[in-house]
């Protein structure tokens, strides 16, 4: 009798509620006494199979959450839940703040794919992604601050193009991150309206900018992916810090409307993920061409980039190592140290080293580019896409006095540049890409040296210094080597994790391709990382119970 009712309770123990089994099994101990023992077993088993978690949100992929829903374990409702736990968990007791705001419809969404899910309808590519979005794209359904106070209120009429295109593939926005203010700063994430973050592997060090909050969001498993923009620095150099994947894509690649914008013809908007696998799932949804983005250019994208998630992918390529953003007289030895030791990695995974290749007149060239200060403009043209802009001049912002302290110098710098003036026609004129001949000279004299070489990427540090303290932001920013070449010459870039500066802080290598050459960067990098594993999760960021 007992080992009857002890297997009874076993098969029931996988469908019922632990409440209701507990009762089932006080009644079967009155009744019986002598199965006591075999019964109690089953009910601490039971329990334990139920309280273990169906899937762990740590490190969780798209495709493990996918897995586990499309097999019952899991709902998107319970997977988004998990997120929002996990949140309001971390964000603030760990002393991150890379969250600024939660979707209040998150659940909503969650609730409408297990709908779809339980009709039986084919699913879109990203369903039940919850994603983390830094706070300038655009959403419709949550305020978009562009890490500034004075745009706390601000509902946008629609969302950005790359909001649009993943919602329509079934990701859901969980979460928008908090960014420096207006994008500003390369160092440091610090807004006016939702304060600093800190670097998720060590909250004394800061996790670069301006998407810091992607960065450290994704990082500590708060969502399962995200996305930055970039116009010098600040997808790659965050993700580099974070040891995430980053691309920043060719410019006319992908659009930028919707995005509120720095610099309008450097900036780049894209996926900052924990696997490039994740990367390639979003960046196929997101390229193609925008009417709305004069920049943008038809037929330029790959059928699919998910086919360059190749293993081999380094076998037979040719890789050059570019010297000039290698070789700093304060690079940090160590970071040094690892991006070699990814050289010799590369090697051994089947590409041949190309050492030194240089890019003719590289520094002569690049000092001559000026950097554009046509912020005041371009945020202009944004405004006006607004119902009820709370301006449209964003200079009244220094007037109000509602800025950070670290963004004023940035400010005063921008405040001097005409608002309804295109940069075009200023009287030291500004031109637009592509029409910027010392630009497109760069472009030229790269292609050339690759060309030359026969390589087909060049590769060096994302960083060739480690993240600096949180409080010496500006004093220890050295070592970033984002902001020359790729952005310069509208070339693309991904960055992967290369190791960790003692063991404890991320370092990122950098593959920078000709333009449209995104599908090869994802292969090299997915190819360089199935090979090399760097990832680990920061500590302190494990499971969150119910």
């Amino acid at each position: 009798i007992a080992r009857r009712n002890a297997w009874t309770y076993m098969e029931i123990a996988f469908i019922l509620p632990t409440r209701l089994l507990i009762l089932r099994i006080w009644k079967v101990l009155r009744i019986n006494p002598w199965c006591s023992l075999l019964a109690l077993l089953s009910l601490l088993a039971a329990c334990s199979a139920q309280e273990k978690p169906a899937l762990s949100l740590v490190e969780a992929s798209i495709a493990d959450i996918q897995s586990a829903i499309l097999s019952g374990d899991i709902t998107c409702r319970e997977v988004v839940a998990g997120y929002i736990r996990r949140i309001e968990a971390y964000d603030s007791s760990r002393g991150l703040n890379a969250i600024a705001q939660i979707n209040p419809n998150a659940l909503a969404k969650a609730d409408a794919t297990d709908l779809a899910l339980s009709r039986d309808e084919v699913m879109p590519e990203l369903f039940c992604a919850p994603l983390l979005i830094k706070d300038n794209f655009d959403t419709y359904d949550m305020v978009t601050t562009g890490g500034s106070i004075a745009l706390k209120d601000s509902i946008p009429p629609d969302d950005a193009f790359m909001i649009r295109k993943l919602r329509e593939a079934g990701a859901i926005v969980l979460a928008k991150t908090n960014m420096a203010e207006w994008a500003f700063s390369p160092r440091e994430t610090v807004s006016s309206s939702y304060g600093r973050t800190a670097n998720a592997y060590d909250v004394d060090f800061v996790p670069a900018g301006s998407s810091g909050g992607t960065a450290s969001g994704v990082a500590a498993s708060l969502g399962v992916a995200g996305m930055g923009s970039d116009t010098g620095n600040s997808i790659r150099g965050p993700s580099s810090h974070l040891a995430l994947f980053g691309i920043r894509s060719t410019i006319g690649l992908t659009s930028r409307d919707g995005v509120i914008p720095l610099v309008f013809d450097r900036d780049i908007a894209g996926p900052m993920t924990r696997t490039v696998e994740d990367g390639a799932r979003l960046f196929n949804v997101i390229a193609g061409y925008d009417p709305a983005d004069p920049l943008t250019l038809p037929g330029k994208r790959e059928e699919n980039y998910l086919a360059f998630l190749n293993a081999d992918g380094l076998e037979g390529k040719r890789l050059g190592v570019f010297r000039s953003l290698v070789d700093h007289d304060d690079a940090d030895p160590e970071i040094t140290a690892l991006f070699f030791k990814a050289v010799s990695d590369l090697e051994a995974a089947g590409a041949t080293i190309v050492d030194p290749l240089a890019i003719e007149d590289f520094q002569l060239i690049s000092d001559q580019i000026p950097f554009c200060g046509r912020f005041r403009y371009d945020v202009g043209q944004y405004l006006k896409t607004l119902d009820n802009p709370p301006f449209l001049d964003v200079n009244e912002v220094l007037l109000t006095g509602e800025i950070a302290p670290e963004t004023r110098a940035s400010f005063d710098f921008y405040a001097q540049y005409p608002l309804d003036v295109v940069p075009d026609e200023w009287e030291e004129p500004c031109p637009t890409w592509p029409n910027h001949p010392q630009r497109n000279q760069l472009l030229a004299n790269t292609i050339a040296a690759m060309d030359e070489a026969g390589v087909d990427a060049l590769i060096f540090p994302s960083w060739s210094n480690p993240p600096a303290h949180i409080d010496r932001a500006n004093e220890e920013y050295r070592g970033d080597n984002n902001q020359q070449l790729v952005p310069d010459a509208g070339l693309p870039a991904v960055t992967v994790p290369m190791g960790f500066w003692q063991d404890r802080l991320p370092a990122g290598l950098q593959f920078a391709g000709r333009p449209y050459a995104e599908g090869l960067l994802i292969e090299l990098a997915y190819a360089y990382e199935q090979s090399a594993r760097h990832r680990r999760p920061p500590e302190g960021f494990g499971e969150v119970d119910d």
